[in-house]
């Protein structure tokens, strides 16, 4: 057996937790999956004598090669980084579900791309990933928490988030030094909708770096020639500049980004 390669964040899943894991994913027969990081294809092989097909993106090549080698026909193996695959490697007319045991490296800009191929048109019916517990809480924080952040805002944004299961270091070998979650996201256009998604994300990550100022002082350090300045923007917003970005709701924050975009 191939051993697990610290650069890719490898910790495979334990084959008495598998069963589990296929009970809170639920596939259907007629379910089309996109796995990310199959490794030794624990989950594949069992995913795949559920549903109609699966699409395994693998970026260590060994492992890859030996999934390929011993994948059932409606297995598609592809070698390579799930984050540099294009939305046309995607192309579907039915709706595609994803799993996966993200590598904890990498798994918040995993998540991004997720969102991101389902806002370019990708049909993402849902994803339930394993990812670090730590991620995981940050996914499904509420306002006003310590975990609440940008990661919360930008992801729930587009999709609802469930958490599923909480897996001990046992349940992979190696065994990481922390517990993992399994999660349910379900995407969803954005809601609510924004002017400009691009200036709203960039609005939520300026002030999270700030994220101990008040609102009205986070602001300043994101005012700009093309911008109404904080101040406006607030008095637009109905929001007062004395809260702090960690108590903001995604709902505030949108209006918060539009306002700031009027003329």
């Amino acid at each position: 057996m191939v051993r697990a390669r610290k650069r890719f964040g490898q910790h495979f899943l334990e084959p008495a937790w598998v069963t589990k894991v296929l009970r809170a994913i639920e596939p259907a027969a007629a379910d089309v999956f996109v796995e990310i990081g199959p490794g030794h294809g624990a989950l594949t092989r069992p995913l795949a004598a559920r549903v109609r097909g699966v699409t395994a993106f693998e970026i260590d090549r060994d492992l890859a090669s030996a999934l390929m080698a011993a994948a059932p026909p409606n297995v598609v193996v592809v070698p390579g980084d799930f984050l540099e695959t294009p939305a046309s490697a995607l192309s579907s007319r039915d709706p595609i579900r994803v799993a996966g045991n993200l590598p904890y490296n990498v798994a918040s800009p995993i998540l991004f791309k997720l969102v991101d191929l389902f806002v370019g048109g990708v049909p993402l019916l849902d994803a339930t990933v394993m990812l670090q517990r730590e991620v995981a809480e940050r996914l499904i924080a509420e306002p006003g928490t310590k975990d609440y952040g940008v990661l919360t805002v930008l992801i729930r944004h587009s999709a609802e988030v469930r958490r599923l299961l909480v897996l001990p270091p046992g349940a992979f070998r190696p065994a990481p030094k922390v517990q993992s979650a399994l999660v349910r996201l379900r995407f969803h256009p954005r809601d609510p909708a924004v002017q400009d998604p691009t200036a709203f994300a960039s609005l939520v990550k300026a002030v999270f770096t700030r994220r101990r100022k008040t609102l009205a002082n986070a602001l300043a350090a994101f005012e700009t020639r093309d911008r109404v300045s904080g101040r406006q923007a607030l008095e637009r917003a109905n929001l007062d500049g004395r809260r702090r970005p960690e108590t903001l709701s995604i709902a505030e924050f949108a209006r918060l980004s539009d306002a700031l975009l009027e003329p």
